[in-house]
């Protein structure tokens, strides 16, 4: 015992020594006025007094030292209570604190006063933890990228992204996809990407020369004579340029209203027809099962890794300055956001209180076990050293009050024979 626990313990000597001396006079109390009381009535009732201030702290001082071992060493049951009930306080103690100080009701209300969130908002607004953080997490990335290459994780992962796009029915994601784009009418501006590419096409001479020599060659000569291949081929540019400038400047024009038909049944047809869904699973089947996909996602990994160590190594890291500004900005809109945060900290006290709740058991179990392994003289050296004094001043308790009763009791004794 160090500091606090001798100072107790010399309290505790001392007021053992008090209570001790008050019932040895007491007892000398009562011989005195036993023996002096033919001499004057008043010594009957300081021998009353004392007689029961004697029996009260005797009795005190028993029950006392009963609560921790037998008292003069006689085996007298119900003594040693503490030593005897090591087993039952464990089990109960481990019981008392998961039923009551671990329940739900107990958690949820102590775990309710602490703003979780707001903790993490003023740590992660201020840049320098966020820096200390960013930088943790850069460093712990190229060893967390080495443990996956290492174990077969990385393998793991992409059989089950292979698996999961192997179940993906690709014409209805198809379907819902051009959907999307035609309600935005996005796929017009896909058909004027078109018709600009005609358009350059009719301008370019390597095109135009091209074209010329295959009309050449399906006239009749006699009509090459007369250079009809130029003639139909102005012909043919001009009508198509001009075709092709009417769609690309006319909102309503029959072009773009027969587009629109074909991509609305383009997307009926992959949502209904079973032709078009065996079509687009065979076409994704080859797709997975071709090397090249694997190569392509195995290259792609490699780059990223190679990436994230290269940039990691480096003294000025994008990854850990952008990481870095990520969580100040997390941190400052969290702290502005009070219903984020009361959001944060509902999902805390449910997420720890159903942990408490789960664990509560073994936390009552590891309790009981920690005390039913202390050491009982152990155990009963703290005890008294906590509460001993106070127990001590029962004894004083005792014989005060058991020396006022016998007082009371020879006073009514006394009266009783007067009137008689």
């Amino acid at each position: 015992m160090h500091g606090a626990d001798d100072d107790r313990a010399r309290a505790l000597r001392r007021v053992k020594w008090a209570a001790t001396l008050l019932l040895v006079g007491t007892a000398a109390l009562f011989g005195l006025a036993r023996w002096l009381e033919p001499t004057h009535w008043a010594w009957g009732y300081v021998a009353a007094f004392a007689a029961a201030a004697t029996v009260g702290g005797l009795a005190d001082w028993y029950a006392v030292v009963a609560l921790f071992r037998r008292p003069l060493g006689l085996a007298i049951p119900h003594t040693a209570i503490i030593p005897r009930n090591h087993e039952r306080i464990a089990e109960n103690l481990g019981s008392f604190i998961e039923t009551n100080f671990l329940a739900p009701e107990a958690v949820e209300k102590k775990l309710g006063e602490v703003d979780f969130a707001g903790q993490m908002a003023d740590w992660l607004s201020d840049p320098a933890r966020s820096a200390a953080l960013a930088g943790f997490v850069a460093e712990l990335l190229p060893q967390t990228l080495a443990a996956i290459d290492h174990s077969g994780l990385r393998r793991f992962m992409g059989e089950r992204v292979r698996a999961e796009l192997a179940r993906i029915e690709l014409a209805p994601l198809a379907a819902g996809l051009l959907s999307a784009v035609t309600e935005s009418g996005r796929h017009q501006r896909l058909l004027n990407e078109l018709l600009g590419a005609l358009d350059k096409l009719l301008t370019n001479q390597e095109a135009l020369d091209s074209l010329r020599e295959k009309i050449r060659r399906e006239l009749p000569a006699l009509f090459n004579l007369y250079r009809a291949d130029a003639y139909l081929l102005r012909k043919i540019v001009a009508s198509t340029t001009s075709f092709v400038h009417e769609a690309r400047t006319q909102a309503d024009h029959p072009l773009r209203r027969e587009f629109d038909n074909f991509v609305k049944g383009f997307i009926d047809r992959l949502r209904s027809s079973a032709d078009y869904a065996r079509r687009a699973e065979a076409l994704k089947q080859d797709l997975l099962a071709r090397p090249e996909v694997t190569a392509l996602a195995d290259g792609a990994w490699d780059n990223m890794r190679a990436f994230i160590e290269r940039d990691a190594a480096g003294d000025d890291s994008q990854i850990r300055r952008q990481l870095e500004t990520l969580l100040v900005n997390v941190g400052r809109q969290l702290a502005r956001d009070a219903a984020m945060r009361a959001e944060i900290n509902r999902g805390m006290v449910r997420l720890l209180g159903d942990f408490v709740q789960k664990q509560k058991g073994g936390v009552g179990r590891f309790i009981a076990d920690q005390v039913r392994g202390w050491d009982i003289d152990m155990l009963i050296g703290r005890i008294e050293l906590t509460v001993g004094r106070d127990l001590q001043y029962i004894r004083f308790n005792g014989a005060l009050i058991g020396g006022l009763a016998g007082l009371a009791l020879y006073a009514l004794e006394q009266a009783a024979k007067a009137w008689l």
